[in-house]
């Protein structure tokens, strides 16, 4: 279990730098031949401080008509592939080496204003941030919920709040893996007590938005340090989390999937204010509905920093 944020480590700027390699392999099957229509696919990781791409390789089979590459509206990499002529299968493959910078115990140095809950964004911040702080879910339950972390106490740290909630999701409901896309509403999510990381994610967005705070959705991958090399079909899949952004310390990870405050073990992707934005790939075809037979999707992270030199500390 990963260890939740403390602000007073000692080795709170301590960093480490591990090789990654994240394979994603996802197949559609059909009954009979179908026209492919277009296809966007979000694989390509967001380069940053804290995560450099050494070697991309993209296969699409059969090969597209055309393949190029965009930026979203929110700087997102898509690949957008056209293709020509019928299929009964359509795979796409993605190969990606990065190295990734994480830090254990986080120092997140917030501005005076942003330390205690209430806290108060700037007149140029809320201008920027208004859409990352609209309910996209309006629900009494969820305010209510959320509301209840705030009442624990008198003067509520920014950040105990939020650790608090993460800690919350992570304890007291219950992951439960599903194939379908889009997420439960965050009322579903919060009366059942279990869901999807997506669901879990949602969730968090949509409380931490009725408090005052401006969330994003976040798409992308996990590392699980001790997975062998091995590919575990059916054992790996994209991963969802959200980032809330606080004044001194920029757009901050939390994974209440996982518990993880930071961005340790967390990959990103793509990012947007709502989960049906940054879906990892969809496309179109032209045939009967019928003909759609299912899809089979594998994610695998695996560490190569032993065989590319070792681990490199960064202070």
């Amino acid at each position: 279990m990963v260890t939740v944020l403390t602000l007073t480590d000692p080795l709170a700027e301590t960093a480490t730098t591990r090789r990654l390699t994240v394979r994603h392999a996802t197949v559609y099957r059909y009954s009979e031949p179908v026209q492919l229509g277009e296809h966007r696919a979000m694989f390509r990781p967001r380069e940053s401080h804290d995560l450099r791409l050494i070697a991309t390789h993209l296969v699409i089979e059969p090969t597209p008509a055309k393949l190029h590459w965009v930026h979203d509206i929110f700087d997102n990499s898509v690949a957008v592939a056209t293709f020509s002529g019928r299929t009964t299968e359509l795979s796409f493959e993605s190969a990606v080496t990065l190295e990734h910078t994480q830090t254990a115990h986080p120092d997140y140095r917030l501005e005076t204003n942003a330390r205690t809950y209430p806290l108060n964004y700037s007149a140029e911040e809320r201008a920027d941030l208004v859409r990352s702080m609209a309910q996209c879910y309006p629900s009494a339950d969820v305010n209510r919920w959320a509301a209840g972390f705030v009442s624990m106490s008198g003067v509520q740290h920014t950040m105990s709040l939020l650790e608090c909630m993460t800690t919350a999701i992570n304890e007291d409901f219950a992951y439960q893996r599903r194939a379908e896309r889009g997420v439960q509403t965050p009322s579903e999510t919060l009366q059942r007590r279990r869901g999807t990381c997506r669901d879990f994610a949602q969730l968090m967005i949509e409380a931490v938005r009725s408090l005052g705070f401006a969330a994003r959705f976040v798409s992308g991958y996990i590392f699980v340090p001790g997975v062998g090399r091995e590919l575990i079909v059916g054992g790996g899949a994209t991963h969802a989390w959200l980032q809330v952004y606080l004044p001194g310390a920029g757009w901050v990870d939390f994974d209440p999937t996982n518990k993880i405050i930071g961005n340790r073990n967390l990959i990103r992707v793509a990012m947007a204010w709502d989960h049906g934005q940054v879906l990892p790939l969809w496309g179109t075809y032209t045939g009967r509905p019928s003909a759609f037979l299912g899809m089979d999707v594998t994610v695998s992270v695996l560490d190569e920093t032993a065989s590319s030199g070792g681990d490199a500390a960064v202070n």
